[in-house]
């Protein structure tokens, strides 16, 4: 008998089915939106069984057999994803779709440059990349929709394994005429009383706020963001400090303001930067290599203690 559907149409129906729009699951597996509507249209006509109820400006839902259809819809692409990464280990070849996610806050001055070195040497890799916030990036790796990921070991659950990369200890973000700028350190007691900006990202925003609680201390926190960008542009207008573990290469925000980055001292929790994948997942063939190389291409520049890829050349590319 005749397959009655394909790996692609049952790709798209498990992308409608997590986020609940056409046109949202269009953009996460890059084709177009008809494109999309017509495989759910057809898997619905090809078996008679309605897998959404449309409702006009809210969206798509599942039906009770949709909800089923989706859930072994994402075993077979599990098992179609084990044949692929055997037919690799069988020819040695690195090849076929790979989904990396990577933490919003470095994703810009990280992925990128990873992804060109990358795919340049295995160039029969497909590489899909996305930005999540940490609890993102751990609901993806469940869900099967990221082979691994990179982010920080914050939190990680059991049943996920983590490969560090690097150590970020943290560094005050300041404004260059606040009055803790011209130091060559500080201390969370030095910053407490100032107002702080706080990047308010799930579990990020956890990890700063554990630094003054470890040292008795509250920070006084005027604002909250959850966009990187957002947070250095407030600094740089004098609306507070912020703390970050990741430095840029230039040290002005997109409105030309010029920031001071200031190590915080003491007895503080570095971040460490690494790889995050599903225990057992990293047995494949494309997913190990992508461990292995961004192993051996992450270093620590020395002048700012920030990651960044090397190239072939030895040089190194965009600090994170």
């Amino acid at each position: 008998m005749a397959l009655r559907f394909t790996l692609r149409q049952l790709e798209y129906l498990v992308a409608v089915g997590e986020y609940g729009s056409v046109t949202e699951a269009a953009e996460r597996v890059n084709v177009s939106a008809p494109s999309v509507s017509a495989a759910i249209s057809q898997l619905e006509r090809e078996f008679g069984i309605t897998l959404f109820i449309r409702r006009h400006a809210h969206g798509l839902s599942l039906t009770q057999a949709g909800r089923t259809f989706v859930e072994q819809a994402r075993q077979i692409l599990r098992e179609a994803a084990k044949l692929n990464a055997l037919s690799n280990e069988l020819t040695g070849q690195v090849r076929g779709p790979l989904h990396v996610a990577c933490l919003v806050t470095f994703a810009q001055a990280v992925i990128p440059s990873l992804r060109r070195v990358f795919c340049d040497t295995y160039q029969g890799v497909e590489f899909f990349q996305y930005e999540r916030d940490h609890a993102g990036i751990l609901e993806g790796l469940r869900m099967a929709r990221f082979d691994l990921a990179l982010s920080y070991d914050l939190d990680i659950p059991p049943d996920m394994e983590f490969h560090e990369l690097s150590v970020l200890p943290p560094h005050a973000v300041l404004h260059q005429g606040h009055p803790l700028a011209g130091r060559g350190s500080v201390t969370v007691h030095d910053l407490a009383p100032h107002p702080m900006i706080l990047l308010d990202l799930p579990h990020s925003s956890s990890y700063f706020m554990s630094l003054f609680r470890l040292e008795g201390q509250t920070p006084h926190i005027v604002e909250r963001t959850r966009d990187m960008a957002v947070m250095r542009a407030m600094v740089a207008n004098q609306f507070g400090y912020s703390i970050a573990n990741i430095r840029p290469l230039s040290s002005l925000t997109d409105d030309c303001h010029k920031l001071s980055f200031v190590p915080i001292t003491g007895n503080l929790r570095a971040m460490r930067m690494g790889i995050i994948a599903m225990r057992g997942t990293s047995t494949a063939l494309t997913v190990r290599r992508f461990i292995e190389f961004c192993t051996q291409m992450m270093c620590s520049d020395v002048a700012t203690g920030s990651p960044v890829v090397r190239r072939e050349d030895n040089s190194a590319a965009l600090p994170a």
